[in-house]
This record gives structure tokens, C-alpha cells and sequence, in this order.
């Protein structure tokens, strides 16, 4: 008999539950990276909203940074061989606190919109939730640019869109983490989903990349083509995630009889008996997520009737509940600070870049990848460190404060030079978003599963919902405090940004 090739070996040298908790590893990361795709599109266009181009001939245009505008010269009226190109009503004196009103509207609806979030998703199928969702999401992505094309100006049909699309984000979160989380035990989760919460930086990275290629000629499509790959993802969810493993049978691969399980009742098997250990309990946890290795017959000792999860003897844990959950008011502030910085550099960075170094919309936007590049580093890494020490809030406290000195240098630092802005971008990505990653998918996965809530599988929404709702609060009044400034100063990340270093950028 020939030996089988190598390919075909490694794929049979997995089980069946194996490749499907890869599958399902993959599909939330390419779901969750979408959301992110779309929200990048904002930051990118931002230079093409408002900037001016001078005349180099009839019928020709030379487009020109804007960097002038935002160096705190006051505004003035283009030159005879000036032409406006900006889009109105962007194109007014206070056109910082318009293309502030954007990502203000956004992060309002979407902090607000994630506590309610969590506890309608714990309420709902979690596959025709999210599908919902990125469908809704797709549409008000693309809606945003179509402006563009009809050629409207209305502040407020830009303000509401982002607003509808800031609630209907809200879905995404709280649904992937609690899926990837029925999929995945304890062990190793901070590595586990350090690595799959790199989605964040690749999403922003893929955003940045599709949004730059059309926002200097046509950047109504820098929208419509990331939410026409929401809407599509959104369609791949419904037709392929899968929600829990019993969905599909787990208890199959543990020899549990015929008829174990139906829509009334599920069985669990208390203890394992292997034919060589027959005093060795498997850990209740694992048993669905660990495979037989096929060799080993296994005995069941004894079967527990319990109740199915939709016979409604386990009632989804309320709001106030989830506060109770120790560590879940403390982490949530914690992000609170962290996610501020994190959506600072989300929406500003790159016409952060086009001022310091000069380059135009669509270098500056991948330039600023590299911010998101340090962050998939900085994830998998905090997520390493804290797995090993066993100390998930050690590790973020040690990795913000090394961050605090970094952000206050960034802004001389990068002026330097390019090289020095890729370094810091690179770094700061790293301690900014490894403490971020962290709380948001190990830290809640932790505090969704907590030993006082004595098995109750309905509190990871809402956990998850509340500490990244608390975060978006963070990232919302800091957007919002500028605007209580009135004509005293402008956006932090702005004007006044190129004249004063460090803390003027994060103060």
C-alpha cells in the first residue's frame, strides 16, 4: 500500500472538532476585521474634504496639502490662482469641528448603542444578530459615499449616517467575542485571542489601503467598496457561523449514546473512565473542545440531565448583574483611557502625518498602517506575558505605562525625520493596542465566564458589551472636549498640533 502524501497526513492528523474550531477562529477574524474596514474610510477622506488646489493652466489643477490650514495660520480666501476644492459644508472656517461632528456622532451612538447591544444579543441568536448588523453596516458604509456621488451637502445627512452606522456596529463585538469564547476554555486564551484580535490592525490596514486608492479621484468609492465588504460578510455569516459546539453535535466525538440530545434535554458526562486510567476525570471544560485520539474507548460512568440552553431555566444575567462581576467596573475604566488614545490615532492619524511630514491623503494613510502593523505585535504579545504570569491586569498596567512617555514624545520625536515617525508609529501601536486587545477579548472572556456567576453561559454579551461600551465613552468625550473650547483652540490633533509637542496631541 503506497504511504499517504504529506498534505493529506496533515489534514487527518486533526480531528473533526479542530477544524472546526479553526474554521470558526477564522471566519470571526475576517468578520470582525471587516467592521473595522469600514470605520477607517473617515480619517483617510479627511484631507480631501477640506483642502485647496492652485491653477497651473486652464482646465488643470495642482492639488496641494492642506498642511498650511491646519498649522495655525488663520483662514484665509484662496488666491486669484487658488481654487477651492473642498467639499462643502467642509469647506467652511470651522471645518474642524465639522469633520469632528463626524467621528463625534459615531462614537456617541456607538458607546450608547453598546450597552443596550449586549443585552439584546443575549436575547437573540447570535448568528441572525451579527448578520443583521454588518448587512445594516454595509449599507450606511456605502450610503456615506454615495454623497459624493449625488453631489449632496447636507451636514446632516453625513452626521446621521454615521450615527445610524455607530448604533448597528454595536452588534459586532459582543457577538464575535462570546462565539469565539463558546469555541475556545480558558487555557491559553490570552494568546489565543491576542492572535485573533490582531483583526483589529489588519481591518484598519485593509481599510487604509482600499479607502487610499480611490480618496484623490473619486472617494465616494473609499465608502461604498468597504461596505459593499460588510454587506458580503455579513451574507458568510449567516450562511456558515456556527454559534456553540453543541450546534453541531460535539458530544458525538465522546461516544455519547444515540438520542443524547435533543431540543428538551442535553447530556453531559461527569467523568471519563479511559481503559488505562479509569481514576483520571477530564476536565468538564475540555471535554467538548479536546478530542478522542480514536485509540482509547471511552466509558461514561455516570450522565447528568440538564437542562438545554433554550429551555429557559437560565435567565440572561441583567445589566446591574454584570456590574456586580468582580474586575468588570475596574477594566472598564482602564479602557476607558486606553481606547481614547486608540481612536485618537484611528481617526486623526493620518492628517497627523500629512502635517508633520507633508504627504499627501493617500501616503499618509498607509503610512499611518504602520500605527496598526504595532498593534498585532503588541496583542500577541500582551497576550503572551499574561498567559504566562497568570496576571491579565499586571500586564496591561505595566504595558500603559510604558505607553504614557511614548505618546508624550511621539509628536517630537516624529518631526525628526520619516524613519523616526515609522518607529514611533510602530511602538506606539504596540503598547497602545496591547493592553486594548487584552481587556477587550481575554479580560472579558474571563469576566463572562467568572466562578460567581456558578455557570451561567448568558453574561458574555453583556460583560463584553460594557467594558468596550465604556471604552467608546472614553474615545467619545475626548472627541467632544474641543468642542467646549470654542475659538479658544481647535482639535488636539489639528491646528495647534505641529506647534506643540507631545501632550498636545493626547491632552
Amino acid at each position: 500500500m503506497a504511504p499517504l502524501p504529506p498534505g493529506v497526513r496533515f489534514i487527518i492528523s486533526f480531528s473533526r472538532d479542530q477544524w472546526y474550531r479553526a474554521f470558526i477562529f477564522i471566519l470571526t477574524f475576517l468578520l470582525y476585521a471587516s467592521f473595522h474596514l469600514s470605520r477607517k474610510p473617515i480619517s483617510i477622506v479627511k484631507g480631501e474634504l477640506h483642502r485647496y488646489c492652485a491653477t497651473l493652466h486652464e482646465g488643470q489643477v495642482q492639488f496641494n496639502s492642506w498642511n498650511q490650514k491646519a498649522s495655525g495660520a488663520p483662514h484665509r480666501q484662496p488666491a486669484d490662482n487658488e481654487t477651492d476644492c473642498s467639499w462643502a459644508p467642509f469647506d467652511q472656517d470651522n471645518y474642524q469641528q465639522l469633520l469632528g461632528a463626524l467621528d463625534y456622532s459615531f462614537l456617541c451612538a456607538y458607546a450608547v448603542g453598546m450597552y443596550l447591544s449586549g443585552i439584546i444579543g443575549e436575547r437573540l441568536p447570535i448568528r441572525h444578530y451579527l448578520t443583521f448588523g454588518m448587512l445594516a453596516s454595509g449599507a450606511f458604509t456605502a450610503l456615506f459615499g454615495l454623497g459624493y456621488f449625488y453631489n449632496i451637502h447636507s451636514l446632516g445627512f453625513y452626521v446621521v449616517t454615521q450615527i445610524v452606522n455607530g448604533l448597528v456596529q454595536t452588534t459586532g463585538w459582543p457577538s464575535v467575542v462570546t462565539c469565539l469564547s463558546n469555541w475556545f476554555g480558558k487555557g491559553r486564551r490570552g494568546l489565543i485571542m491576542g492572535v485573533w484580535n490582531s483583526h483589529t490592525s489588519v481591518g484598519n490596514i485593509l481599510g487604509s489601503l482600499i479607502a487610499g486608492y480611490w480618496v484623490s479621484t473619486c472617494w465616494g468609492l473609499s465608502f461604498i467598496v468597504p461596505g459593499a465588504i460588510v454587506a458580503a460578510m455579513g451574507i458568510v455569516c449567516f450562511l456558515f457561523l456556527i454559534e456553540h459546539p453543541k450546534d453541531i453535535a460535539c458530544f458525538s466525538s465522546l461516544a455519547v449514546p444515540k438520542g443524547c440530545e435533543n431540543g428538551t434535554h442535553r447530556f453531559r458526562l461527569q467523568k471519563q473512565i479511559f481503559t488505562e486510567d479509569k481514576n483520571k476525570p477530564l476536565d468538564p471544560e475540555l471535554q467538548c473542545l479536546l478530542p478522542s485520539d480514536g485509540k482509547h474507548p471511552v466509558h461514561q460512568s455516570h450522565v447528568v440531565v440538564l437542562p438545554a440552553d433554550g429551555g429557559g431555566s437560565m435567565a440572561a444575567i441583567s445589566f446591574t448583574g454584570a456590574l456586580r462581576i468582580p474586575g468588570v467596573i475596574e477594566f472598564s475604566l482602564c479602557l476607558l483611557f486606553a481606547k481614547l488614545v486608540s481612536y485618537t490615532f484611528l481617526f486623526w492619524l493620518p492628517l497627523y502625518i500629512t502635517n508633520v511630514d507633508h504627504l499627501d491623503a493617500r501616503q499618509a494613510g498607509e503610512l499611518s498602517t504602520l500605527f496598526d502593523v504595532g498593534g498585532i505585535f503588541g496583542g500577541i504579545l500582551a497576550g503572551v506575558i499574561s498567559d504566562r504570569l497568570e496576571k491579565r491586569a499586571s500586564t496591561c498596567g505595566l504595558m500603559l505605562l510604558l505607553a504614557a512617555p511614548t505618546l508624550y514624545t511621539f509628536s517630537t520625536i516624529s518631526k525628526m525625520g520619516l524613519e523616526a515617525t515609522i518607529a514611533m508609529l510602530l511602538l506606539s501601536g504596540a503598547l497602545v493596542s496591547g493592553p486594548y486587545a487584552l481587556i477587550t477579548t481575554a479580560v472579558s472572556a474571563d469576566l463572562g465566564t467568572h466562578k460567581s456567576l456558578k455557570g451561567n453561559s448568558h453574561a458574555l454579551a453583556t460583560v463584553t458589551a460594557i467594558i468596550d461600551g465604556t471604552g467608546s465613552v472614553g474615545a467619545w468625550v475626548f472627541l467632544a472636549l474641543p468642542w467646549s473650547w470654542g475659538n479658544h483652540t481647535v482639535h488636539p490633533v489639528t491646528s495647534r498640533l505641529t506647534r506643540c509637542p507631545g501632550f498636545q496631541m493626547f491632552r
